[in-house]
C-alpha cells in the first residue's frame, strides 16, 4: 500500500492530498529512511516517523487497512512507539 494512502486511512491526515503533501516535504521517515514521494510502499512491520499535531510520532504498522474507518478502527492499524517519557 502507498504510504500516503496508509496515513490517510490511519487518520494521520485529513485528506489524501494532505497526506501526499506531508510525504513530499521529506518530514516522514519509513524504517529510518527519509520519504520524499507519496508512492513509497509500506507493509506490516514497517516503522513510520512523522510530525503529527506538533509532536513527533513513531508507529509500527500492524496491518494494512481496507478502508478509512472510524478512529478506533484506525488506531488498531498501528502500534504507537513514541517515547512519551
Amino acid at each position: 500500500m502507498r504510504i500516503d494512502k496508509f496515513l490517510w486511512f490511519a487518520r494521520f491526515a485529513k485528506s489524501r492530498s494532505a497526506a501526499q503533501a506531508v510525504c513530499e516535504t521529506g518530514m516522514v521517515r519509513l524504517d529510518g529512511r527519509r520519504v520524499e514521494r507519496a508512492h513509497v510502499l509500506v507493509r506490516p512491520g514497517a516503522v513510520i516517523s512523522l510530525v503529527h499535531g506538533g509532536n513527533v510520532r513513531v508507529v509500527r504498522i500492524e496491518t494494512l487497512p481496507t478502508r478509512r474507518g472510524p478512529v478506533p478502527e484506525a488506531a488498531g492499524l498501528y502500534t504507537d512507539l513514541t517515547n512519551h517519557g
